[in-house]
């Protein structure tokens, strides 16, 4: 469904991408922000599914400047380099590749301002930028367990929001979500009990609660169906 595409991303030259198209008009289109492993066979799945769904998906390589086509497993070696990937890109560098991704969906779709909006979702180190994508360039946005998200929540958000932690991850305690709500009343906080950190990888049955990711998933596309239009 997907196909690889170049996106370019000023200041930082080009990056790769997988956009998924959907088999008719777009409901409209998102981002779709890698964990730190990279833009791999689920990376890629995810997008198609958004496209199944209606949506025109593109999922950006956000390592490409700091080395190309990364693909990690999800071992320990693949944490270690998806860290060490993460902190040599930056903060600044990923929300430029947002920034221009979205520019790219918009050109793709033709939207002058009157037409489909963009979204961005995200997952673990992609769920925090999901939320700067908000704070800061007004994308309504999902944000599946942001373990980052604490330190950038005094940011007002700027469209709708919606929130998904596993009650199991050990890596979000119970006052880090509390913190969500107390700062963000307005947005959609989920906490979903039998699921842990990364419940949503469904080829990873150490972290899939399949239950807890289809209930999340529409959570998802009603949130992207109200506010993308």
């Amino acid at each position: 469904m997907g196909e690889q595409v170049e996106i370019e991303v000023p200041g930082a030259g080009e990056v790769g991408g997988w956009l998924a198209r959907p088999a008719g008009a777009p409901r409209g289109a998102l981002v779709v922000i890698q964990e730190i492993f990279g833009v791999n066979a689920h990376m890629r799945a995810v997008a198609d599914g958004y496209a199944g769904d209606g949506y025109l998906a593109l999922a950006p390589a956000f390592f490409d400047p700091v080395e190309r086509g990364v693909e990690l497993g999800y071992g320990e070696e693949g944490f270690k380099r998806g860290r060490e990937l993460v902190q040599a890109l930056g903060v600044d560098r990923a929300l430029a590749i947002v920034e221009a991704s979205a520019a790219r969906l918009r050109a793709e779709l033709g939207d002058g301002g009157d037409g489909p909006r963009v979204g961005a979702v995200g997952f673990c180190w992609g769920g925090t930028i999901a939320l700067l994508a908000n704070t800061r360039f007004g994308l309504p946005a999902v944000s599946y367990y942001g373990a980052r998200n604490v330190q950038y929540l005094d940011e007002p958000l700027r469209a709708p929001m919606l929130f998904h932690f596993g009650g199991r991850d050990t890596s979000i305690g119970a006052e880090a979500i509390a913190q969500h709500r107390a700062r963000h009343p307005d947005a959609a906080v989920h906490v979903y009990p039998d699921a842990g950190h990364a419940f949503n990888r469904d080829v990873d049955p150490n972290a899939c609660e399949p239950a807890s990711a289809r209930l999340a998933h529409e959570r998802t596309l009603r949130l992207f169906g109200d506010a993308l239009h």
